[in-house]
Order: structure tokens, then C-alpha cells, then sequence
């Protein structure tokens, strides 16, 4: 059985089952993008479901290239609403679209950058072949 969906799971599983650091789990609690865990004796955090979701949704946002103040921002509103998706959805929705754009930004200019390049380097392959002359 897999350990995440035991009953719950101490720090150093759930790290390692979602390939981060436990020091980043602290981080994200620290910076309210987690709640505050359960903990067992001896102060040891323990994770249930819904926190693993949450980390997962995390490292899903950031692997998306929403920073972690946007993620704050929808942990805030999140939390605030008490926890309704309906309150969330609609400002992670604007986040994702504002990424898009950013992206189809980019592409169109990394496009551009690679029509330049390949025009160099036919130039320059042109004239190694002598169908151009070279211009002083």
C-alpha cells in the first residue's frame, strides 16, 4: 500500500514520496502556504490527505510558473473563504491565463529569434559556398 494514502504520513515520507525536502514542506508552512500539521509525540509532523493534496497542488502551481506570492495570494483567499473553490477557482483561473500569455509572449519571440538565426546561418552558409559575395 502506498504510504500516502495511510492514515496519514510523517514529514520525511511525504517528502520523499513527492521528490522535495522536508525543509521545504517546513518552508511552505512557514510562508502559510500549508497549515500547521498534526504533530506526534516528540513533535514530529504528520501529514493526512488533504495536506498531501495541498503539497501536491503546490508543486503542481510551481511547476506551472506561478510564484509562490501568487500562491500566497490563493492560499489567503482560499483559507479566508473557508476553503471554498468557488472563491479560489476564479483568481487561480486569472493567474493561468495571465501565465499563458506570457508564455505565447515568449514563444512568438523565441519564434522570431529562430527565424533570425536560421536566416544567419544561411547567409553565412551562402557565403562559405560563394552565392554571396562578402560586403566590406
Amino acid at each position: 500500500m502506498n504510504q500516502i494514502n495511510k492514515q496519514s504520513v510523517q514529514i520525511g515520507e511525504l517528502a520523499r514520496t513527492l521528490g522535495v525536502t522536508t525543509r521545504t514542506i517546513r518552508y511552505y508552512e512557514e510562508i502559510g502556504l500549508m497549515g500547521s500539521p498534526e504533530r506526534m509525540g516528540g513533535g514530529i509532523r504528520t501529514y493526512n490527505r488533504d495536506d498531501t493534496l495541498r503539497l501536491k497542488f503546490i508543486l503542481k502551481l510551481k511547476e506551472l510558473g506561478i510564484s509562490l506570492n501568487e500562491m500566497q495570494e490563493l492560499a489567503k483567499n482560499f483559507d479566508v473563504n473557508q476553503q471554498d473553490f468557488h472563491t479560489i477557482t476564479p483568481k487561480l483561473l486569472e493567474m493561468l491565463d495571465f501565465h499563458i500569455n506570457k508564455v505565447d509572449k515568449k514563444m512568438e519571440s523565441l519564434a522570431s529569434l529562430r527565424s533570425e538565426i536560421v536566416a544567419y546561418r544561411t547567409r553565412i552558409v551562402d557565403i562559405l559556398n560563394g552565392r554571396v559575395a562578402v560586403v566590406k
